[in-house]
């Protein structure tokens, strides 16, 4: 019992910091180089590891790939538009040619891929044509309804009044006037031409935009109740500027989900005045020219009819498939792309 009596004490000597270092400087000195040591070594050890910040863009881009119906709809619209601008500079004939040799010549006689038509035309090479000339009549019309859209949905909203009650007052009236037999009636006696598309254009936009301009003005609504558009208001700010600056920018993603599908609506809208003969016209040609051309011929020579019916109906599956997914991605409250 005698013998633990200085273990014990040289024990409570060491825990003891002041006695420690009074009694016993260097063991002291090398205990606090220890001690100040130990804590700079497992510093970087017991950080945890930061988690890289996600953008929103980086968000949306996610749970856009995510949809794989989307990802295969852009990828199929991107080959579309580059078959349309490529591969007419690699055929043997242009659209406009004809081959006096090769009349209804079925699918791979001679150089023609997909056949000829009854005057000796290249299906494919029509087929691109018309490819292309219904993507950009789409593009062209969904950017301008769209643009109208926004800025008359918005400004209604903002502004009110007798604004607001003459504006909707014209739009009640574009949604109930026959817009398809009046595109009919002015394409009919509008002027001829190579570029007399264009006005089909302006006639697509002109009557597909008062149906978009409510949905604008409906989430304009409460987008122009914010603090930051009464700031601006405030502030004196033009009602241009805080449409553009403030209002505009955060109903972006529903106008973008408005525009991919719009072009949809405008590829179809195309080609049903063009089967008819209202739309894009000869020497001319688009999608709906195309079908119209083979529907007399569908059972008998069913190239004619099956190439560009085939081009029109995956076109319009795919950018309905890309609207979807942008919605979706765009859409916080979706649970369609997954989690971040």
């Amino acid at each position: 019992m005698t013998q633990d009596n200085p273990m014990r004490e040289v024990i409570a000597a060491q825990n003891d910091p002041v006695g420690g270092l009074t009694s016993d400087p260097i063991a002291a000195g090398t205990d606090a180089a220890t001690t100040t040591a130990t804590p700079t070594s497992a510093a970087p050890a017991a950080e945890a590891p930061r988690a890289k910040r996600v953008t929103q863009r980086q968000l949306i881009r996610r749970r856009f790939l995510r949809n794989k119906p989307a990802v295969v709809g852009m990828a199929v619209i991107l080959a579309m538009f580059a078959m349309a601008w490529v591969v007419p500079n690699f055929l043997p004939w242009r659209y406009d040619q004809l081959d006096n040799n090769a009349f209804y010549a079925p699918p791979g006689t001679g150089n023609h891929l997909l056949g000829t038509t009854q005057a000796g035309a290249d299906v494919l090479a029509l087929t691109m044509r018309g490819l292309s000339k219904s993507l950009i009549i789409g593009f062209m019309v969904a950017l301008l309804q769209t643009s109208i859209a926004a800025l008359v949905g918005s400004s209604v909203a903002y502004i009110g009044g007798v604004y607001q009650t003459a504006m909707m007052w014209i739009v009640d009236l574009l949604l109930v006037i026959p817009s398809f037999f009046l595109i009919a009636i002015v394409t009919t006696g509008g002027p001829k031409g190579p570029h007399a598309w264009l006005l089909l254009v302006a006639l697509l936009a002109f009557f597909g935009w008062p149906l978009s301009s409510r949905v604008v003005r409906s989430m304009s609504m409460s987008v122009k109740e914010r603090e930051y558009v009464q700031a601006a208001k405030y502030m004196g700010l033009s009602t241009t500027k805080t449409l553009i600056r403030h209002i505009i920018p955060n109903i972006s993603s529903m106008l973008i989900v408005d525009a991919c599908l719009g072009v949809g609506y405008a590829i179809l809208a195309e080609a049903g005045l063009s089967f008819f003969g209202f739309g894009v016209q000869a020497p001319d040609t688009s999608l709906g020219t195309l079908i119209a051309e083979g529907q007399q011929t569908a059972t008998t020579f069913p190239w004619i009819f099956l190439a560009p019916a085939t081009f029109l109906v995956i076109l319009v599956m795919c950018v309905n498939a890309i609207g979807d997914g942008l919605r979706d991605a765009l859409d916080p409250n979706s649970m369609s792309g997954g989690r971040a």
